[in-house]
C-alpha cells in the first residue's frame, strides 16, 4: 500500500499511518521465528498475552517505525523503501527492552508483566537474542544496492547503543559527588548512544534504504540522536514528578533505585546551596524512603535540576531541527518530522 500523509497530519496520525504501513512486513517477519521465539515475541511487542490471545491497546507508539519510514521518504523514496528498515529497527529496539528490564529487575512495563517475569529469564534472554538476529537478517535481504549500506547502519548503530547501556550501568557504582562522581556532559553522551542511537539509526537506515547519499543519512542519524537526549532528559523528568496513573511508573521511581539521571546530576554540579543537602541526602546509608524521596525532588528542584534538564530537551530539539535543514529533504516528509520531534519530547508518559 502506499503511504499517504498530508501536511496538517498530527503526530498520533503520523505514528499511526507509519505502523499500518509496516505491521504486515513485522508480522510476517516475527512468523518466521521458531514457534516459542515467536510466541514471546508478541507478548513483548504487546500483541499478545501469555495465553495467546490479543491484547488490544498495549502495543508502544512506534516511534523508531515511523523515523524509518520518514526517512525513506524525506530521502526522495517512498514508505515502502523504508519498511524493511522500520521493521529491523522495532526489533532490536524490542530486543534491548526485553534485556534491559533484566538487567534492571524490573517487573511491569506499559502496565504488563515483563517477558522476564512472564516467562522466566532464561526464555526471555533468547527471545532477545532471537529478535536480534532475525533484526540482521531482514535486513541483509533487503533488495536492492542499499543492504549491505544498511547492516552497517544497524551494526553501528548496535555498537553505540550496548556501549550506552554498559555506561549507564557503571554510572550505578560510582560516587554522587567529588573525584570519580558523573557529570552532566557524560550523562549526555550516554544518552546520545543509549537512547538516540537507535533514533538517529532507524531515520538513517530509511534513508540508506532509499539510496540516500550519505551527508543525507548522516544528517538524520544526528538529528535523531539530538532528540534521543532530549527524550531521555524529559523521561528522567517523568521517572522524579511523573504522575504514575500516566507513566505507569510509582512516584519517585527513578530516586529510589539511586539511579543517577540528568535532573540529579545538574542539581548537584550547580552549585546552589541545595545541592549539599542533596548530597548528604543521597549519601546517607540505605535506599530513600518516602519522605526522603519527597525531600530529595525538592532539593533537586532548588537547586536548579528540573529547570537544567527541561532546557536540555529544549535545546536538543532545537539541533535536531538544525539538522533537518542542512541537507535538501522532501518538504512533506521533514514536515511529519518536525511534527513528529516535538511529540516525542513534550510528553508526559
Amino acid at each position: 500500500m502506499t503511504l499517504s500523509t498530508t501536511r496538517r497530519a498530527s503526530a498520533p496520525q503520523i505514528l499511526d499511518r507509519c505502523r499500518e504501513l509496516v505491521r504486515p512486513a513485522l508480522v510476517a517477519s516475527v512468523g518466521r521465528l521458531h514457534p516459542w521465539h515467536a510466541e514471546t515475541a508478541a507478548f513483548s511487542l504487546g500483541w499478545r498475552g501469555t495465553d495467546g490471545e490479543p491484547v488490544p491497546g498495549s502495543q508502544g507508539k512506534g516511534v523508531r517505525q515511523a523515523l524509518a519510514v520518514l526517512g525513506a521518504r524525506a530521502a526522495g523514496g517512498s514508505g515502502e523503501d523504508g519498511v524493511l528498515g522500520a521493521v529491523a529497527v522495532e526489533l532490536i529496539h524490542t530486543f534491548s527492552l526485553i534485556h534491559d528490564d533484566i538487567m534492571d529487575g524490573d517487573e511491569t512495563r506499559r502496565r504488563r508483566p515483563t517477558l522476564w517475569k512472564a516467562y522466566g529469564t532464561g526464555p526471555a534472554v533468547l527471545a532477545g537474542d532471537a529478535l536480534f538476529a532475525l533484526a540482521v537478517s531482514t535486513l541483509a535481504e533487503a533488495p536492492g544496492p542499499g543492504g549491505p549500506a544498511a547492516v552497517r547502519q544497524l551494526a553501528g548503530a548496535l555498537g553505540d547503543l550496548v556501549r550506552g547501556q554498559a555506561q549507564d550501568l557503571l554510572f550505578e557504582s560510582r560516587p554522587w559527588s567529588g573525584p570519580g562522581a558523573v557529570l552532566p556532559h557524560e550523562y549526555r553522551a550516554m544518552a546520545t548512544h543509549k537512547t538516540g542511537s537507535l533514533l538517529g539509526g532507524a531515520a538513517a537506515l530509511g534513508a540508506v534504504l532509499a539510496g540516500a547519499p550519505a551527508s543525507t543519512a548522516e544528517a538524520l542519524d544526528l538529528a535523531g540522536r539530538h532528540v534521543g537526549v532530549a527524550f531521555q532528559a524529559v523521561d528522567d523528568l517523568l521517572g522524579i514528578w511523573g504522575d504514575p496513573r500516566v507513566t505507569g511508573k510509582p512516584v519517585h521511581s527513578d530516586l529510589r533505585r539511586g539511579k543517577k539521571t540528568y535532573p540529579v546530576l545538574a542539581a548537584l554540579s550547580a552549585g546552589h546551596p541545595a545541592a549539599g543537602r542533596l548530597d548528604a541526602l543521597l549519601t546517607s546509608a540505605g535506599p530513600l524512603d518516602d519522605a526522603a524521596a519527597r525531600r530529595a525532588a525538592e532539593l533537586i528542584d532548588e537547586a536548579g535540576g528540573r529547570r537544567a534538564a527541561v532546557t536540555e530537551a529544549r535545546e536538543h530539539l532545537a539541533a535536531a531541527r538544525a539538522c533537518l535543514d542542512r541537507v535538501p529533504l522532501a518538504d512533506e516528509a521533514k514536515g511529519d518530522l518536525l511534527t513528529l520531534f516535538p511529540y516525542l519530547v513534550d510528553r508526559t508518559g
